[in-house]
């Protein structure tokens, strides 16, 4: 139940054209303390609600635990969410052994898109593409909790 992953932002759409598989994903968040992140999601025609612990010292494992639930459920709880809904389109890249998925924000998020990649270890070497560029893991303004409570549109040099 432990997820280790990185995050990078992503300097160009070349990888629109190496995605094997694209899915719409609208999801809320019914708490976004960040030692117990507790999400709401709709990806394609399945729902999910997702808890998550704070990260460790790299930011790059945390506690994940998640269930499946019907999209009704997941319709129904997401009415309830804090209020910033987070729309993307994530796109799967397979690229060496491994597959990134890389998220395409809309709304007020859009502009920002950002790749992560699942490892075993922490310590695992990963081939990282020609379209991605800075890492950013750890880093929390970029966790989708706070997207939703601080959007890309309003960030500025100083976030």
């Amino acid at each position: 139940m432990i997820e280790i992953e990185r995050k990078f932002l992503v300097t160009s759409e070349a990888f629109k054209e190496l995605a094997f598989k694209k899915t719409r994903i609208v999801q809320g968040f019914l708490n976004t303390d960040p030692e117990r992140t507790v999400r709401v999601r709709i990806k394609g025609s399945e729902g999910f609600i997702t808890v998550k612990g704070i990260g460790n010292e790299t930011g790059a494992s945390r506690f994940e635990w998640e269930k499946q639930i019907t999209v009704e459920e997941a319709e129904a709880l997401l009415k309830i969410c804090e209020p910033g809904i987070i729309d993307k389109i994530r796109h799967e890249v397979k690229a060496a052994n491994h597959i990134f998925e890389v998220d395409e924000f809309f709304d007020a998020n859009e502009g920002l898109i950002i790749a992560e990649v699942e490892l075993s270890e922490e310590k695992e070497t990963v081939t990282i593409p020609n379209w991605i560029g800075k890492e950013v893991t750890g880093e929390t303004k970029y966790y989708n909790s706070q997207l939703s409570k601080n959007p890309f549109k309003n960030w500025n040099d100083e976030n």
